[in-house]
C-alpha cells in the first residue's frame, strides 16, 4: 500500500437497499437552531474518486433533477447550487451539471468551483444578472477553488473570459479575485507500488497552482482578449481578474504523502459582506485541497470540497448554519470497480484510491454525531442518481435521530441560512 493512500475500511449500511421506514429529513421543516457544537476527531478512510464516474453514470435514471422543483430561499445569505455532480462530465447523464456553488450575501456573490456546464447554467440558477437573465456578473467579488482536479475548474476559463468580455466581471477599481491551491512542488506517489515511474506531463511545470493555471488559461485566449482590448476598449483582463495561491499559516506544510496536518481554519478573504476561511482537507494525493467557510452577519455556510472525513473539516463545520458536503455511494462504487475489465491488482489499486478520498453515507452519519450543523446539504454526489428513492432517501436516513435538517441537493436549489 502506498504511504499517501488511505487503507480500505469496511462500511455498514451504505447501500441504497438498506431498509428504512418513514420519510423524515428531506422536508421543508427547519429544526431548532444548533447550539454549541461537539467537535470531534474522527478520521474516515472511505470514499471514491471521479475516475469511475463514467461507469457510475449508468447506475440509475436521471430522476434527481426532475423529482421536485428546486428549493428557493430569499434569505440574505444563501448558497446557490449551480451544479451538484461529482466527477468529470459523464455524471451529467443524470441531469446534473458539474460541481459549482455561488454564495450570496446581501447581493454580493462568491464563486466556489466551476465544473462542466456551470458557466451556462448560471442563468438557470439565477446568478447571471437580474431576473431577466442578462449577462451581468458585476455582483461577483471573488472565486474560490477547492482543488485542481479538472472537474472543479473546467468552466473557469469560460467564466473568466466570457465574463470579462460581456458580463462586466471585475474592474480596475475592484478586481475579481480567484483564490486556490498553490504549487505543492512534488508529483504524486506512483501507485500501485513497484510500478515504474512514468514521465510527467509538462515537466517544466508539472504541478502548477491556481495563479499559474489562471495565467495560462487567460494566455490561451490572448487573440480574443486582445481583440476586445484594441477593438472594444476593454481593460486588460489580468488587471480585472487577479489570481492568488493560498498561503498556509506558518508551520503548516502541504503533505506530499499522507493526510494533511491538523490545523484550524484561517482567513483567506474578507470584505464588507463576508469573511472566508479555508482549511486543508484529505482528498488523497490531490493536495493541497481546501474546504471553505463563509461567515457574515446573516450566518455561516461551509463547503467541504472533495474530501474523506477529516478532523480539520469537522472543526470548520461545527456550529455552522449550512454545510454543503460531498457524498458517494459505497455500493455503486464497489460494483463499478468489480465490473472493470482489468486485472485484480488494478482493481485493488482502484479500491485503495477510491475509498480514501471521498465521504460515504456512513461517514456522514459519523459526522452528524460529532458536530452540530443546522442543515446538511448533499452535493457533489456520485453517482448522479440512485435507484429506489435516490439521494433523497439517503438524506432521510441521515436525518433520523438528529436535530439537523438533511437535504439532497440538486441543481438550481437555493439554500438559505435562515
Amino acid at each position: 500500500m502506498c504511504g499517501s493512500c488511505t487503507p480500505v475500511v469496511p462500511l455498514a449500511d451504505t447501500s441504497p437497499d438498506h431498509p428504512d421506514t418513514g420519510d423524515t429529513g428531506d422536508t421543508g421543516d427547519t429544526p431548532p437552531r444548533a447550539g454549541i457544537g461537539r467537535r470531534g476527531l474522527l478520521y474516515g478512510g472511505l470514499g471514491a474518486s471521479a475516475a469511475l464516474t463514467a461507469a457510475l453514470a449508468s447506475a440509475g435514471p436521471a430522476s434527481a433533477a426532475t423529482a421536485r422543483a428546486p428549493r428557493r430561499s430569499d434569505a440574505r445569505m444563501r448558497a446557490v447550487l449551480v451544479g451538484t455532480a461529482g466527477g468529470p462530465i459523464w455524471p451529467m447523464a443524470s441531469g446534473r451539471r458539474g460541481i459549482c456553488t455561488v454564495v450570496e450575501v446581501d447581493g454580493a456573490r462568491y464563486l466556489v468551483d466551476a465544473g462542466h456546464g456551470s458557466a451556462a447554467g448560471m442563468v438557470d440558477a439565477g446568478v447571471m444578472g437580474p431576473a431577466d437573465g442578462k449577462n451581468d456578473l458585476t455582483a461577483f467579488r471573488a472565486g474560490f477553488i477547492t482543488h485542481l482536479h479538472s472537474d472543479h475548474v473546467t468552466d473557469l476559463a469560460t467564466f473568466l473570459v466570457q465574463g470579462f468580455i460581456g458580463g462586466g466581471l471585475g474592474s480596475l477599481e475592484l478586481p475579481f479575485h480567484v483564490y486556490g491551491p498553490g504549487d505543492r512542488g512534488a508529483l504524486p506517489t506512483v501507485f500501485p507500488p513497484g510500478r515504474p515511474a512514468p514521465a510527467p506531463f509538462n515537466p517544466s511545470e508539472p504541478t502548477p497552482g491556481t495563479t499559474s493555471m489562471v495565467r495560462q488559461l487567460l494566455a490561451a485566449f490572448a487573440t480574443d482578449v486582445n481583440d476586445r482590448i484594441f477593438d472594444a476598449g476593454s481593460p486588460r483582463i489580468d488587471r480585472v481578474v487577479q489570481a492568488h495561491d493560498i498561503a498556509l499559516p506558518s508551520g503548516i506544510t502541504v503533505p506530499v504523502a499522507g493526510p494533511p496536518a491538523r490545523m484550524s481554519p484561517f482567513t483567506v478573504h474578507e470584505d464588507d459582506r463576508v469573511r472566508v476561511s479555508a482549511t486543508l482537507v484529505d482528498h488523497g494525493q490531490m493536495a493541497p485541497s481546501y474546504a471553505y467557510r463563509f461567515d457574515s452577519n446573516h450566518g455561516s455556510i461551509v463547503i467541504s470540497g472533495d474530501t474523506t472525513l477529516t478532523p480539520n473539516l469537522l472543526e470548520m463545520a461545527d456550529g455552522s448554519d449550512v454545510l454543503l458536503h460531498e457524498v458517494v455511494d459505497h455500493a455503486s462504487i464497489v460494483a463499478s470497480i468489480d465490473a472493470l475489465p482489468v486485472p485484480e491488482a488494478i482493481k485493488e489499486a482502484f479500491r485503495n484510491h477510491m475509498f480514501g478520498a471521498h465521504t460515504t453515507e456512513a461517514q456522514l452519519r459519523d459526522l452528524l454525531r460529532e458536530v452540530e450543523v443546522r442543515q446538511l446539504v448533499l452535493h457533489h454526489v456520485v453517482p448522479g442518481e440512485l435507484p429506489r428513492g435516490g439521494w433523497q432517501r439517503v438524506a432521510q436516513r441521515l436525518a433520523r435521530g438528529t436535530r439537523t435538517r438533511v437535504v439532497a441537493g440538486q441543481d438550481n436549489d437555493v439554500i438559505g441560512t435562515r
